[in-house]
Parts: structure tokens; C-alpha cells; sequence
């Protein structure tokens, strides 16, 4: 499972995604993701799994590749499934001592999980075609007007980078560390859940002890490359737009005002048919579509 983690790993390619500015890709991430929790409703999320969809194939990450980072978070997935399912109000569709299932919650455990996906591959997108150099470079410029009220810009933004380069690093330290105390009898397959609660013991010391190395470790290497801080620090690359990173920004401001203009539009229509509707079929239809 821990191999399976694809946020913060970056996948060399020759793409138009690749090569856009690091702050056009941050700004994009950030306003998709904000768009996901601005309108709860399926046409919406159409959308914007169309604009994900052709992101993909413009990037040249395969497709495989990229979903496997979904593993890793199928346990969270389920559980928003399950707890949606049985624990929220509405029309009582089935119903057992303090579970019910209703179709309000069948509807948002559906929605729920398009979402944490569309999250998920978004976010993974971004870190798979920029380096970790660039991340930075792209975060500082982007809170650069922070430094005004004394921020540390560079070392919030490099803190921020290497968090991220330390997701797959220590998820394949652990697998490392899973399959050599599974060779010394350890068992983390157990069917009881105190005996996999016990496992994970010898998981996670050896693991921070590995973190704590591997961070003085890091913090020694920097200080002997002389790095102190961003103040008076030239870029051997400087960013710099060029065309298409101005297309991309227009292409998003275009995605924004279609999500704004489908979400109000609908949102209204849907109201307005499932009160007109509200004693048929036809009404729960339409209240599962919109």
C-alpha cells in the first residue's frame, strides 16, 4: 500500500503541462479544488472531470500510474461511503436498529466519492509534473506579498516543498521496514484489530527514527551547501510567463464562470422541478440528478 503513493512524486515527460509556470499549475490546482466544494451537484462535476480528463491526456502521466495513488486512500473513501450511507437523514429507503439508508445519503456518498477522486488525481497531477525546485520557486513568487508584514516566504515555501518530497520517501522507507519485520515473524495482516494495532509498533518507531535521520541529515547537507535563507538568493532559472501560460489562465477563468454559471442555473431549476414534483417520481429523480 505504501509504494501505491503518488502525491509528491514527480514523473519526468515532455508535456505542455510540464512545462507551464509552477504558478499557473498552483493556481489551477487550488481554484479546481475550490470549484469541487462550491456546487454540490452532478453536472458540475461532469465538468470539471472533463477539464481533469483532458489535463491528463495533455501531461502524459499514464493513466495507470496515476490512479494508483488511489489505494492509499480507499479506507477513507469507504468510510465517507459508509458513514454517508447509513447515518444521514432524509427518506428512509432501508432501515435496521440505528442504521437507515436514505436517498439523500446514497446521493451524497455518491457525490462524496467523485469528489475526494477528482481531489486526489488533481493534486497528484500537479506534484507529477513539477519538480520540487519548481514547486518552491513557484510557491514563493505566489506569497511574495506576504514579506511586507515580515513573512519568511522562502521558508515557508521550502518547508511546504520538502513536506512533500518526504510523502513518497518515507512511504517506501515503510514498506521497506513493512517487509523486514514481516521476514522477522512480525504479522500485519491479523485478523483481530488489537493484534494489527499491536503490528503497527514496530512500524512506527523504526519509521520516525528514519524521519528524524533523515531530516538532520537534510539540515546538514544545507547548511553545508551554504544555504541560509532566500535573503540576497539569485535563481539559476527565474520564471518567467510565456504564451501558454496566459491560455491557461484564460482557460481557467473560462472553467470558473461555466462551474458559477451551471451552478446557479441548475441549482434553481433543480428547486423549482423537485417543488413542482415533489409528491412524484419524476421529483426524486431529478433530486438525485441535480
Amino acid at each position: 500500500m505504501f509504494k501505491d503513493v503518488t502525491l509528491g512524486q514527480y514523473y519526468q515527460a515532455d508535456s505542455v503541462i510540464h512545462r507551464l509556470d509552477p504558478r499557473v499549475k498552483l493556481a489551477g490546482t487550488f481554484l479546481y479544488m475550490i470549484s469541487l466544494f462550491v456546487f454540490n451537484n452532478i453536472i458540475c462535476y461532469l465538468v470539471s472531470a472533463i477539464l481533469l480528463a483532458v489535463v491528463i491526456v495533455l501531461c502524459k502521466v499514464p493513466v495507470g500510474y496515476m490512479l494508483k495513488g488511489l489505494r492509499a486512500v480507499l479506507f477513507i473513501m469507504i468510510f465517507a461511503v459508509v458513514f454517508n450511507v447509513l447515518f444521514t437523514e432524509g427518506d428512509i429507503i432501508w432501515e435496521f436498529w440505528i442504521f437507515h439508508v436514505s436517498a439523500k445519503g446514497i446521493k451524497m456518498a455518491i457525490l462524496m466519492v467523485i469528489r475526494l477522486f477528482l481531489l486526489i488525481v488533481s493534486a497528484s497531477i500537479m506534484t507529477l509534473t513539477t519538480t520540487p525546485n519548481r514547486l518552491t520557486d513557484g510557491l514563493e513568487m505566489i506569497f511574495r506579498p506576504l514579506k511586507i508584514f515580515k513573512v519568511p516566504v522562502h521558508e515557508f515555501a521550502m518547508m511546504m516543498s520538502i513536506a512533500l518530497r518526504f510523502i513518497p520517501i518515507l512511504s517506501e522507507e515503510a514498506d521497506k521496514i513493512v517487509k523486514a519485520q514481516t521476514a522477522r515473524g512480525a504479522k500485519f495482516d491479523s485478523k483481530k484489530l488489537t493484534d494489527r494495532v499491536k503490528s503497527l509498533i514496530p512500524l512506527i518507531v523504526p519509521l520516525f527514527i528514519s524521519a528524524f535521520r533523515r531530516a538532520s541529515d537534510l539540515a546538514l547537507a544545507m547548511e553545508a551547501r551554504g544555504y541560509h535563507g532566500g535573503d540576497g538568493r539569485t535563481k539559476l532559472y527565474p520564471l518567467k510567463y510565456a504564451a501558454r501560460d496566459y491560455i491557461s489562465y484564460a482557460v481557467l477563468l473560462l472553467y470558473i464562470g461555466t462551474i458559477v454559471f451551471l451552478g446557479v442555473t441548475f441549482s434553481r431549476l433543480a428547486e423549482f422541478l423537485l417543488q413542482f414534483f415533489a409528491n412524484s417520481h419524476l421529483g426524486t429523480v431529478l433530486f438525485w440528478l441535480f
